[in-house]
């Protein structure tokens, strides 16, 4: 016994071992502690999916989604909903929608409230709607979303001439709709756009009425988007060209807004 002892004790005492050991015990210190920071970086989370594409307007029930466990790392600036409490009896936003198998976001679910039933919701006084028929060409294969500022320019046919030229600048969409009334992004992208609609003035909601009403001008408005640039620096909406505002009068046969 005293002899295993003292072979035990020499080993023990023996450098290598010592360094052998040393490792062995810094090795294990190291996978403990990676192992401690991997749990905590991962620490899985239960957050809320859809179970269908839940579109614009519709109320969520505790049938419209389940859990699934994600990182919790990628929730801390994700502004994702993590509950179902906050979900169930809400509706999701206007011009939005949440496919099958996504995460809500808090922007996408407000309270009955909050919807919108139509545009005119949200008009100022003095404003009205004017709608424009479009579609996925004039559109620029559906790239015009509401909220863009965009121009509108007008092609008219004077004694066998063309012409065309900036007639509004800076309007801003309102929404587009397809051909069955709904819109356009509140689904998917592959419905194709048939109505814009914008926010004018009765002033400028006369001359653009006018503008199918007069025949011998053979008039047409075109909308032509420009860069997000353009939309964020928040211009006022114009007329481009007086010239055209007198052509039409002249035609119309009446001073417009009086």
């Amino acid at each position: 016994m005293g002899n295993i002892l003292k072979n035990i004790k020499n080993v023990l005492l023996n450098r290598n071992t010592v360094t052998i050991l040393a490792v062995i015990a810094g090795v294990i210190v190291l996978w403990f502690f990676y192992n401690m920071t991997l749990e905590n970086a991962i620490n899985p989370q239960r957050v809320p999916v859809a179970t269908r594409t839940l579109t614009a307007t519709e109320m969520i029930t505790a049938e419209d989604f389940e859990y699934v466990e994600v990182n919790s790392g990628f929730l801390e600036n994700a502004n994702i909903i993590t509950s179902g409490s906050l979900l169930t009896g809400r509706y999701i936003k206007n011009e939005t929608s949440v496919v099958e198998g996504a995460m809500f976001y808090n922007e996408q679910v407000v309270d009955r409230s909050e919807l919108k039933e139509r545009e005119q919701e949200d008009l100022e006084e003095g404003y009205t709607i004017y709608w424009l028929n479009v579609d996925n060409t004039s559109t620029y294969a559906n790239s015009i979303y509401p909220g863009d500022k965009i121009d509108l320019w007008l092609k008219a046919q004077i004694s066998g001439q063309y012409v065309y030229d900036e007639f509004i600048t800076s309007i801003e969409v309102v929404s587009v709709k397809n051909s069955s009334g709904k819109n356009v992004f509140d689904t998917d992208t592959s419905s194709e756009p048939a109505r814009l609609s914008f926010a004018v003035t009765f002033e400028m909601a006369e001359y653009l009425n006018l503008i199918e009403l007069i025949p011998e001008l053979n008039m047409e408005v075109f909308p032509v988007p420009r860069n997000s640039l353009y939309t964020e620096e928040g211009q006022e909406v114009a007329y481009a060209n007086e010239l055209l505002l007198e052509m039409i009068q002249s035609y119309a046969g009446f001073t417009v807004g009086q």
